[in-house]
């Protein structure tokens, strides 16, 4: 079987301890065909599950354990992925085991990575609008703040999702976000009647400040804009999913 190349990941840049590992995955390395091609890791996709298992097969390749998937609803829930037996209706997980993967499915929503600058605990947040809308950041922090970590003492990395010369919303979501934090507003601009230009990214930090957390990376790598790297929901429906993990190593 082919290996799937770090290469044909996106690496973080970001200052987490050396044993902190993580990584996102992109469309490359993979044997899906047509709107799937090629590392479509989404079995809830109309993709050949054959395929999707040998995608999975090669990802493997790259972790020290099977990662602990979720079962995505777009909502604020948080796991600790080291009891982890099965999927769990969550977006969000954390781990303090070295080996545990927590792992997060997307193909638009943004992916949210934590740890401490000590890496003792690790965590990763499924971040799409009714995510961070209903404080799925928040939750993962306050999470991790169990644990009697500061939220100084935190560093996030927000990777590739819609960007926002193409997230049109309408007045729902516009209303969804400033009913929870006035200032929000800084990160719509108005589109049309009716509809706005929502950037998650902004959204993203916002959320990351409110709850203490200064050190901030990554940001802006728009999905819906580059069709070779990436897959976007918005863009073609008919799409895989991409992944991103993070785990402390043994």
């Amino acid at each position: 079987m082919h290996e799937l190349m770090p290469s044909d990941c996106i690496i973080p840049d970001w200052p987490a301890p050396p044993h902190v590992k993580a990584l996102i995955t992109t469309r490359a390395g993979g044997v899906s065909t047509g709107p799937y091609s090629s590392l479509n890791l989404g079995f809830a996709t109309a993709d050949d599950h054959a395929a999707v298992r040998t995608n999975h097969a090669r990802l493997q390749g790259l972790l020290p354990r099977t990662p602990k998937w979720l079962k995505q609803v777009h909502g604020a829930h948080v796991v600790i992925a080291d009891a982890q037996t099965e999927r769990i209706e969550a977006d969000a997980s954390m781990a303090r085991e070295a080996g545990t993967v927590c792992a997060i499915l997307i193909a638009d929503c943004l992916p949210v990575l934590f740890t401490n600058r000590s890496g003792t605990i690790v965590a990763a947040a499924h971040a799409g609008w009714r995510g961070l809308a209903a404080g799925v950041i928040a939750n993962t922090v306050d999470e991790i703040l169990r644990s009697g970590i500061a939220s100084t003492d935190l560093l996030a990395y927000i990777g590739p999702g819609i960007g926002p010369t193409a997230f049109e919303v309408g007045d729902d979501v516009y209303a969804a976000f400033i009913a929870r934090d006035p200032e929000a507003a800084n990160a719509f601009g108005r589109h049309t009647p009716g509809k706005w230009l929502a950037d998650l990214f902004a959204l993203a930090r916002r959320a990351l400040t409110r709850c203490g957390v200064t050190h901030i990376y990554g940001g802006g790598m728009c999905t819906y804009s580059d069709a070779e790297r990436f897959y976007s929901y918005r863009r073609d429906k008919a799409t895989g999913r991409m992944a991103a993990l993070i785990w402390r190593e043994e």
